[in-house]
């Protein structure tokens, strides 16, 4: 249980602390100072600042913005700093015999129980996040931290303290012991970057996401121009860079299920498990970190390389047609990348709600299924579709 000594405070208190310098929200009787929250929560911190100082019970069930499980609450407990006694506590409090069993909260055992007898006892504390964390949940990666070290002890797996590939390499992890543990998320200082290499190669593997359009744009402006002028028509070169585009959603589809997710024929050896580590695992085991969501481009050049060579084969009549074609790709695959770390760390619209929704599915529920990013559409093709809640249920928020 936690600690009796926490503060109580009044509701007016609460509804001042409404800033983002100091951010508080409630859930039921408890108290949260998520300020330092903000920035890593992955919906934006505009929807937290939409609910300071007021309670977020309603939000935090409704499933456009993605419904949190119980883990969600227990998780909180990281930023919990004291409780507020709603009117069902204080009635509570006010006729029974035993009052200090109950005031200041959190309850003792006692006092827990007359509250649940009295119909109170909603979100009133009576356990530690400590005693009920399970880190296959979403929503236990939004805290500002956890005990890395404990983490290390209790799983066996990966120090996030250290630097992960050579511990990949030399952890003489089983195929099976890997792909399980490397699917149950674990957060990481407010969506900070563990050490991947602990040397110079570190900047390396980190890419913010505005280096994506701010580095490949200028080449597929190039590149586009050249093939315009190469046509014969502006429709027709159009119709060939749309085509590209439209390219690509197959091949992100192909890239993420076949590639990514090759767990089913994985080698269950090292170099394989370390491959697919350094690919797409460590974004299944730190879906969070902001650095690490986009490809850096140095690896997307030599991704890229291939599909250079296989839009000259394929439309091999006229190379600026095969141009135009590449070039709607690479564009695609910008957007592909941008709306991917969007989808883990900014507000959105109410369409990309839903494929934020249906992303964190593939992320929480079914690593196996729901791999388009940018569209369901090749999944729904395929057979890989997530299915989702009924839109006609969902809750619409003011």
């Amino acid at each position: 249980m936690p600690s009796r000594t926490l503060p109580n405070f009044t509701t007016k208190e609460v509804a001042a602390n409404n800033k983002s310098k100091s951010c508080w929200v409630t859930l039921g009787s408890k108290v949260f100072d998520v300020t330092d929250f903000l920035e890593s929560h992955p919906g934006g911190s505009e929807l937290i600042m939409d609910y300071a100082g007021k309670d977020v019970s309603e939000i935090m069930q409704d499933e456009v913005q993605h419904i949190h499980s119980e883990n969600a609450y227990d998780a909180l407990d990281e930023f919990l700093i004291g409780f507020v006694a709603g009117d069902p506590v204080l009635k509570t409090a006010l006729e029974s015999d035993h009052p200090h069993d109950i005031l200041p909260l959190p309850p003792n055992k006692s006092g827990a129980q007359e509250l649940k007898e009295n119909g109170a006892a909603e979100h009133v504390p009576t356990k530690t996040a400590v005693e009920t964390i399970d880190m296959s949940s979403a929503e236990g990666l939004y805290r500002g931290d956890m005990d890395l070290k404990e983490d290390y002890r209790k799983h066996k797996f990966l120090n996030l303290e250290e630097p992960l590939l050579m511990q990949v390499w030399n952890g003489g992890f089983s195929k099976d012991f890997y792909l399980k543990e490397v699917h149950r998320a674990r957060p990481y200082k407010n969506g900070g970057s563990p050490p991947l290499f602990g040397n110079f190669l570190e900047p390396l593997s980190k890419t913010a996401w505005w280096v994506i359009p701010v580095f490949w744009w200028p080449f597929v402006t190039y590149g586009s121009w050249l093939a315009y002028c190469g046509m014969p028509s502006a429709w027709q070169f159009a119709a060939y860079w749309v085509t590209g585009l439209g390219l690509w959603t197959l091949v992100e589809y192909g890239l993420h299920r076949g590639l990514f997710h090759v767990d089913k024929y994985l080698p269950d050896n090292r170099v394989g498990i370390t491959g697919h580590f350094l690919l797409h695992g460590i974004h299944h085991y730190v879906p969070m970190d902001r650095y690490r969501l986009v490809m850096p481009p140095s690896l997307f050049v030599v991704l890229a390389t291939p599909f250079y060579k296989l839009a000259h084969t394929v439309f091999y009549w006229d190379w600026y047609v095969a141009m135009a074609v590449f070039c709607g790709g690479i564009f695609g695959y910008t957007l592909y990348d941008c709306t991917h770390y969007f989808l883990h760390h900014k507000q959105l619209p109410s369409f990309y709600r839903q494929l934020k929704s249906y992303h964190f599915d593939h992320h929480w529920k079914d690593h196996e299924n729901g791999f388009g990013v940018t569209s369901r559409f090749w999944d729904r093709v395929f057979g890989t579709e997530l299915v989702m809640p009924d839109l006609s249920k969902r809750v619409k928020v003011s």
